[in-house]
């Protein structure tokens, strides 16, 4: 190799280290930040995916009751947010997915108002507030007006029993929020397509800054009884920057009670509340 083609790789070399020195100092001051120095993550957020159909890669298709509605229920097509493309379903949790994914629409828990669990609460097309304090964070979601407290460095403490939303313990690994979730319910699903877990299920969800306006998330799922190996999605979340911006009221139970009580109704008796 030449001395002027040595000098040239040595450059390049240089160039980059230093680019990758500008980026990470520029990112340093772009990121919001406590009185602690760790990120502040405070703020609403929402995802841009259409992972709420189906974590993994798909095709567009007809959606529930298409004489009825159309394209109005349609599904887009995804490239999905499974790292490398496909869960790793054992043969048992395989058929319960397919079994899942042929009454979709019915046995959808969120189609009954139950709180969607972690990580499906990331990927709804809903916002979320993160409120961030240094002992705990809350994450206050619009969806069934589900919420989770985050213990940060308190591994002391454990869930008792298990939640719909589970139980979130964290730490910081940089300014990575490191957040182990344990505990949840096992009647939670990842999207509309059937994809589910089982009462095993443990979350590993990593929220790491990449400017002020943007999170990087990511969720581990290791659950034995139901996939082969542990398996992640990721994808971005984007803070709402409107002045004006907040969380509106979504209490989807009214909005379910004629689906789960509508046969009980009395002939003649109206939908819902009457006017006064």
């Amino acid at each position: 190799m030449s001395i002027q083609i040595k000098k040239k790789f040595m450059t390049s070399g240089l160039i980059s280290l230093a680019a990758a020195v500008v980026s990470s100092a520029v990112l340093a001051q772009e990121v919001p930040r406590t009185p602690s120095g760790k990120p502040d993550l405070s703020g609403i957020w929402q995802s841009m995916t259409t992972a709420h159909f189906n974590v993994e890669p798909h095709a567009a298709m007809e959606g529930p009751h298409p004489d009825v509605m159309g394209a109005l229920s349609a599904i887009p097509g995804s490239l999905g947010v499974v790292e490398g493309g496909k869960i790793p379903y054992n043969e048992q949790g395989l058929r319960q997915r397919d079994s899942n994914r042929m009454d979709a629409i019915n046995k959808d828990p969120l189609t009954k108002c139950y709180m969607p669990g972690v990580p499906r609460a990331n990927a709804l097309p809903f916002p979320f507030q993160i409120v961030q304090s240094q002992d705990v964070i809350l994450i206050a979601y619009e969806f069934a007006e589900a919420n989770r407290i985050v213990y940060v460095d308190q591994p002391e403490i454990e869930s008792q029993v298990d939640a719909w939303m589970g139980h979130s313990n964290a730490h910081w690994e940089g300014d990575t929020l490191v957040v182990r979730v344990s505990g949840q319910m096992p009647d939670t699903w990842f999207d509309r397509a059937g994809n589910h877990h089982s009462w095993e299920m443990v979350v590993e969800e990593r929220y790491t800054p990449m400017g002020a306006n943007h999170i990087d998330y990511s969720a581990t799922i290791t659950d034995p009884n139901t996939f082969t190996a542990p398996w992640t999605i990721s994808f971005p979340l984007y803070r709402h920057v409107d002045e004006d911006m907040q969380l509106l009221e979504f209490k989807c139970a009214e909005f379910s009670e004629e689906y789960l009580y509508g046969k009980y109704r009395k002939p003649g008796t109206p939908k819902g509340n009457p006017q006064e």
